[in-house]
């Protein structure tokens, strides 16, 4: 995060409470790690609900959906409202599992801070390094709480070497467990000094202030000694202080740390056991004092769409409207929803806005404040805020929402490609109009859903990001569009990329008696780096195509590389350049250069010596050690490459890279290997070439 931070506007507000009492956060984490019950408690705790909800039980308010409850998952992206001290907290309670990261990049986009939950047991597990990632790519403040402090196995010092040795953070203790395991009661507060006992047999007023235990004094005083050496680097005065060992104040200490969290420079390491609501109410006091408010980030950058240039916007209210649609769900009482960040400026109900990214104008019918699945009606909203809007009809998810006199296109928000597809097609006659209209509702609200129509089998092909993904897609379309639909098994989304650097010329000629069609175009196509998709460069030189042409030849390539020449699947990572060509003053359009394109990339792919690459999951499974032969041996029959296996306790980890292909059904296959005491998480981590005797089966197909 850059040093400078906005100045606080002095105009009245148009909220109840100034901004810099407003704090945007999300709660992230692995899989299983507890969010959902620490967003639970904390709800709970602000006075938001009366009744705690469980999500063993099917009762957590953040997990509204039915397949959510029933599953113990969360699957949608839940925000809510809730007040804590003086401030104002809205919240996103974000899903851990892989196949909905949709939902965690559009969450961590859009907020000013996170709360990051860790497993006391599991530490730093798969996901929390994808979701740590994550949020550093978006720059977002973030603390530390690390939750199941009252389980078998519980080690809090081990996590926190964890997110320091795994994770690369600059991550430090504020708080110390009293006891472990069944015997965790409290905790020590470094920076005030103090002990706070936790009461099992009350949920309200559940802990009682006390002095330090004495037998943990030296171990507090010597983290608290380290705690201020660590924060004396991002301040002077303090470090004047550190140096001529004079008494360090609580208030400098908090205020120091709070700087430094909100540069992006350090993380505060909690702990609790939010089942046992113990912890909670601290983890909301370090939510209010470091984290930053809307105030506290750098002003949002963006593109004029006119000129091109740079611009930004300040959070004020007085600035121009500006502001991000991150989500749109289909809600059962008032249609078509999305979700706005406000960034500046102010709207109301009835007010029109312009959609910059679709140069259009649309008109907002209602706003309102989300708690979960409920909503609650407001009459203006302001810089800063997270809301809900109704009556937008053509917004989609990463649009720019901003005044019409000041327009602004803010960066869009980047999801990751589908890895799995299956084929669809309606049960009845009658669910046909309606699955291709739920199909699209789906794909509006999920960027990582996509469907698409393949021509040559005449199916419908819906891809996700996982089996689950799909899974979900299905059981919604039943319950919540009352459609009935058939699919076929799983299909992995191979890839296609050439193999050798090749010149290649594409003409599109044609004439008839009127005006004809005249393209050429010469490209070179060679192999790209990892992930970077297609490339397109434009190396033209002497006016050999018109301007004009280029973006044709560019879509051409584009509309071509959909459809690689083995077996028809996309072209990945490849490098393409447009290196000269010709054109004929009156017979030339964009049509012939687009057609000209697309028979020159065609026809280089096949000299090109293209390869099939196949989506290599990363995979982590844990189970019982005295069944390690039967799981390695399934791993390696499945073309798993081993990288790592490690013992905790009698449970062996093993970490290995393997074929999304060879993945299918291995829930069900690893829990008939150990009885069903195996857990594992899989996410996509590349793609790799398939060998040669399988990948001649898949283009024989």
């Amino acid at each position: 995060m850059g040093t400078e931070t906005q100045k606080i506007s002095k105009k009245p507000m148009i909220r109840d409470i100034p901004l810099e009492k407003l704090r945007n956060i999300g709660v992230i984490a692995h899989i299983d790690a507890g969010k959902t019950t620490t967003t639970e408690r904390i709800l709970f705790y602000t006075g938001r609900v009366y009744k705690i909800g469980n999500v063993d039980e099917g009762t957590a308010t953040m997990d509204w959906m039915e397949q959510e409850q029933e599953r113990g998952i969360t699957i949608m992206a839940a925000a809510t409202t809730c007040g804590w001290k003086d401030c104002k907290i809205n919240v996103i309670d974000t899903p851990g599992h892989v196949d909905f990261t949709a939902e965690v990049e559009r969450s961590l986009k859009v907020l000013d801070g996170a709360v990051v939950v860790f497993c006391g047991v599991g530490g730093v597990q798969p996901q929390s390094e994808t979701v740590w990632h994550q949020a550093d790519g978006y720059m977002v403040p973030r603390v530390a709480f690390v939750n199941k402090m009252d389980r078998t196995g519980g080690d809090f010092l081990k996590v926190f070497h964890d997110i320091i040795d795994k994770l690369g953070a600059f991550a430090f203790p504020v708080q110390l467990p009293i006891g472990h395991e069944d015997n965790f009661r409290g905790l020590v507060d470094l920076i005030k000094m103090k002990a706070y006992i936790f009461e099992d047999t009350q949920e309200q007023d559940n802990f009682r202030e006390e002095e330090i235990p004495s037998d943990m004094k030296q171990e507090a005083e010597k983290f608290r000694h380290d705690l201020i050496e660590k924060l004396a680097e991002h301040d002077e005065g303090l470090m004047d202080k550190y140096v001529h060992n004079q008494k360090v104040s609580i208030e400098e200490i908090a205020a120091t740390l709070r700087k430094a969290v909100i540069k992006h420079m350090f993380v505060p390491v909690l702990c609790g056991a939010s089942f046992k609501n113990k912890g909670v109410q601290m983890l909301l006091d370090a939510v209010c004092d470091y984290l930053p408010s809307p105030l506290d980030v750098l002003p949002i950058k963006g593109v004029d769409p006119k000129s091109d240039e740079e611009i930004s916007r300040k959070t004020d209210d007085d600035e121009p409207f500006c502001g991000l649609c991150f989500k749109i769900v289909t809600d059962p009482y008032v249609g078509r929803l999305t979700y706005v960040r406000i960034y500046s400026g102010t709207i109301k109900p009835g007010s029109y806005v312009y959609n910059s990214s679709k140069d259009a104008k649309e008109r907002l019918a209602k706003i309102v404040r989300m708690h979960a699945n409920k909503q609650e009606i407001v009459e203006e909203a302001g810089a800063g805020d997270i809301v809900g809007v109704v009556g937008l009809k053509n917004t989609k998810t990463g649009d720019t929402l901003c005044a019409e006199d000041y327009p602004i296109i803010l960066e869009k928000i980047h999801f990751p490609e589908p890895v799995v597809s299956m084929a669809i097609e309606p049960a009845t006659k009658m669910d046909q109009d309606k699955l291709g209209m739920a199909l699209n509702k789906l794909q509006e609200e999920d960027p990582t859903f996509k469907v698409h129509y393949n021509a040559e089998t005449g199916q419908t092909i819906i891809s996700g990001m996982g089996e689950l993904h799909l899974e979900i897609i299905i059981d919604r379309l039943l319950r919540e569009f009352k459609v009935t639909a058939k699919t076929g098994a799983p299909q992995v989304a191979y890839k296609e990329m050439p193999s050798e650097e090749v010149r290649s010329v594409g003409k599109f000629i044609q004439q008839t008696g009127g005006h004809g069609q005249y393209g050429h175009v010469v490209i070179i196509i060679k192999p790209g780096e990892q992930d970077s998709g297609l490339e397109f460069k434009n190396k033209i030189v002497g006016g050999a195509i018109p301007k004009e042409y280029i973006s044709a030849v560019e879509d051409g390539i584009e509309m071509a590389a959909k459809t690689g020449v083995l077996a028809g699947y996309p072209v990945i990572d490849t490098s393409v350049t447009l290196i000269d060509g010709s054109y004929h003053e009156v017979d030339s359009s964009e049509l012939a250069f687009k057609m000209a394109a697309s028979i020159a990339l065609g026809d280089g792919l096949r000299k090109a010596k293209c390869r099939l690459m196949e989506p290599i999951m990363n995979l982590e499974a844990l189970f019982p050690e005295n069944y390690t032969g039967d799981v390695i041996g399934d791993l390696n029959s499945r073309r798993c490459r081993i990288r790592e296996i490690t013992q905790k306790g009698k449970t062996k980890i093993v970490k290995g890279d393997v074929p999304l292909a060879e993945m299918f059904g291995y829930a069900t296959s690893i829990r008939s290997l150990t009885q069903g005491r195996a857990s594992y998480t899989m996410e996509p981590s590349h793609y790799s070439e398939v060998p040669g005797n399988i990948a001649e089966k898949i283009i024989g197909k």
